[in-house]
């Protein structure tokens, strides 16, 4: 198995009780550079660390990445390796790319992924300024996706992004609470919870090419 594990901004003490746990647990730990080697260093010292280079080449992207996945199958097909990312796992890294080559490649390897804090929530604390309304986000590429808190009528909101164009929908209650629910698509509810997150994506077609 192969969970990637974010491990926040830069300071070690903000990683996760579970985050710290799986990091020395783990068969094996990789990491995509010195700085992340450096900030999970309290916590374990034998780990791999792997190239991910910062280029606009995206074969060279590519080859290293299938590089890398090479290099971690192994581990992930008979026990537990631990990819440790910067911020978040899911926002804006490298992890995304890294299981759509090992799900063609070594399509038994199971994934899964540790939520930690994002340089989006560090950014408030780090500048003291709260946060609060609308927001986009954006890393200079087109804006094809949003995410609504507090919807109370998902079903109703699906339908009116639907004329804007976005055609995934993904609904969220209670995060990692005993009662969380996930609803894809065709299943959203037509209520839902204070504590939910309504997700819209338009297609995009760039991504599908990716990896």
């Amino acid at each position: 198995m192969l969970v990637a594990v974010g491990i926040g901004p830069g300071d070690p003490e903000l990683l996760t009780i579970k985050a710290v746990n799986l990091i020395k647990k783990a068969d094996a730990v990789f990491v995509p550079g010195k700085v992340a080697k450096e900030i999970i260093s309290p916590y374990r010292k034998d780990v791999t660390v792997l190239s991910f280079p910062m280029t606009d080449d995206e074969d060279y992207i590519s080859r290293c990445i299938h590089e890398n996945t090479e290099i971690i199958a192994p581990v992930a097909e008979e026990g537990l390796a631990v990819f440790c990312i910067l911020g978040d796992p899911n926002f804006y890294g490298t992890f995304g790319r890294l299981c759509s080559v090992l799900k063609k490649t070594h399509p038994k390897i199971s994934f899964d992924t540790v939520p930690g804090i994002s340089s989006i929530t560090a950014f408030a604390s780090a500048t003291g300024i709260a946060i609060n309304g609308g927001v986009e986000i954006s890393d200079g590429s087109e804006i094809n996706s949003k995410l609504m808190l507090k919807v109370r009528k998902p079903k109703d909101m699906s339908v009116k992004l639907k004329a804007e164009g976005y055609n995934e929908f993904i609904l969220a209650e209670k995060i990692f609470m005993n009662e969380q629910n996930i609803f894809r698509n065709g299943d959203i509810p037509d209520e839902s919870p204070y504590f939910s997150i309504l997700f819209a994506r338009k297609n995009n077609p760039a991504e599908k090419r990716s990896g």
